[in-house]
């Protein structure tokens, strides 16, 4: 790699669920320039959330185009590029072609959730494996979906062409001039696949969901030699490859042990630094966002983590129902003017922590207009993050503060009733597109120059007597929706 100066310039990738984005940062933390193209997300059937593989890689490389056209000449100064992508999407192709032979199937995507029903007596010893707990929102599930369905996938694993599992590494694939068919450990661990203490493939689970070991990647630290990005005649080391949401973290450099981080889009995520050590909880995931071997200190992080799936896209849920209705533009609004909204039980996507029931039925529990079922999703998000919260201080001390990141940061009403709720002070960077920017702070090796410049906003928390009732109520009812009948 290039010699790091005070001139040097980071590509950042992030490819997310409706844009494939590049941006350049500098070594203080500043972006430069950045550019984005957008990706289509498909819905082809119930519990079938897909992207076109071939788009993705064109998206992304005309984002990086654009962004280096931007650049001129400064492009020179650009060191090293680092790769953050949605976790649990999956895809498959031909390794020795390159070509697609599925869609990438998003980890929203639930196909294969009757299939994964048979292995639920595996679910405590999953967990304390991965980390995970069985969902059909990781990748073995879709997998097993892919060799079972798709019959060029089972061609090619029988002609040992196969290649598969997480997007990231597929878009390494595609990026790279050497063609580098490895996984980072964030993407992988995303898979249901990946032993969490040993940091490569568990024998004994691929053996229990039939994946074949010999089509999956190798298993390599998040800062790696990933290969070469060929790009307007200048090559560029690709060094880093992570997760969205873990990158996310890294925004404002140093994890912070009193902070816990949300990061908010499709999904929304709540996540609690547990350092190099490893804590499991009954309901939440235990995640590695960061795996460095390259140094003298081998560095391995860990969170305890709750995932709300039903975040931006309980939102465009609502927004199909009523096309005519800009609920993005008003939102902001409507929180400022709805004091009592109905209650949504929220299972978009599929209910996640700390429930975990991936066909949970999504309902209002009263008639109401548009506005007001908006302000009930934004709130039933809120709630969601505080039965988490309440789980995870279940392990260790409450948090002193939340980070709040992301789309949904935005809206002020939200972060006030996250602050309300908690009890405790949230605070929303000036920036809040998080993840290219922890991208950007991991390439530049954690310097330590990072830290935000505090222009952001705090919200303090206030008495708010009906919102805490309703959340009582949000929790009664969720619960009792949750038995089967």
């Amino acid at each position: 790699m290039d010699f790091m100066t005070q001139d040097s310039l980071y590509l950042c990738i992030d490819q997310g669920g409706h844009a494939s984005r590049a941006i350049i940062f500098n070594h203080n933390g500043e972006m430069v320039t950045s550019a984005y193209c957008e990706v289509e997300t498909k819905y082809p059937a119930k519990y079938y959330v897909e992207l076109n593989a071939e788009d993705i890689i064109d998206s992304i490389n005309s984002s990086i185009t654009k962004v280096l056209e931007n650049l001129g000449e400064k492009k020179k100064q650009i060191i090293s590029a680092g790769l953050a992508t949605q976790r649990s999407n999956i895809v498959c192709w031909n390794k020795k072609t390159g070509k697609a032979l599925s869609p990438v199937i998003s980890w929203q995507d639930r196909r294969n959730t009757d299939w994964l029903e048979q292995f639920n007596d595996k679910n405590e010893e999953i967990h304390k494996i991965t980390g995970l707990f069985l969902s059909p929102h990781y990748g073995a599930s879709k997998l097993r979906w892919c060799i079972d369905n798709i019959p060029e996938v089972k061609k090619a694993l029988d002609q040992n062409t196969l290649a598969f599992g997480p997007m990231a590494s597929f878009i390494t694939f595609h990026l790279t001039k050497e063609k580098t068919f490895v996984v980072d450990p964030v993407s992988a661990s995303r898979t249901q696949l990946w032993n969490l203490k040993q940091h490569d493939w568990d024998d004994e689970l691929l053996t229990l969901f039939d994946i074949p070991v010999s089509a999956l990647p190798k298993c390599v630290p998040s800062v790696y030699n990933y290969g070469t990005l060929e790009l307007d005649s200048k090559s560029i080391p690709l060094r880093l490859v992570t997760g969205d949401q873990s990158a996310a973290m890294y925004a404002y450099g140093h994890l912070q042990a009193d902070t816990a981080y949300v990061n908010t889009g499709t999904g929304a995520f709540l996540s609690r630094s547990s350092g190099q050590l490893q804590l499991y909880s009954r309901r939440l995931l235990t995640s590695i966002i960061f795996q460095d071997e390259d140094h003298k200190r081998i560095q391995n992080h860990y969170v305890l983590e709750g995932t709300v799936n039903g975040a931006g896209s309980a939102l465009e849920w609502l927004g199909k129902q009523y096309p005519d209705t800009n609920i993005y533009d008003n939102l902001s609004e409507w929180l400022n003017e709805i004091e009592k909204p109905p209650l949504f039980l929220n299972g978009i996507s599929g209910l996640a922590s700390p429930f975990w029931r991936p066909n949970f039925i999504s309902k209002f529990d009263r008639q109401a207009s548009t506005d007001e079922k908006a302000v009930a999703i934004v709130e039933s998000i809120v709630f969601l993050l505080k039965a988490c919260l309440d789980e995870m201080s279940k392990l260790s001390s409450p948090p002193e503060q939340i980070q709040i990141t992301g789309g949904l940061a935005s809206l002020d009403g939200l972060n006030q009733r996250l602050a309300n709720l908690s009890g405790l002070p949230v605070y929303c960077p000036t920036e809040c597109e998080a993840t290219a920017r922890g991208t950007a702070y991991l390439l530049a090796d954690q310097p330590a120059s990072w830290p935000e410049k505090k222009t952001g906003e705090w919200f303090k928390p206030e008495d708010n007597a009906e919102l805490a009732k309703r959340y009582d109520n949000w929790l009664t009812l969720m619960i009792k929706n949750m038995r089967k009948p």
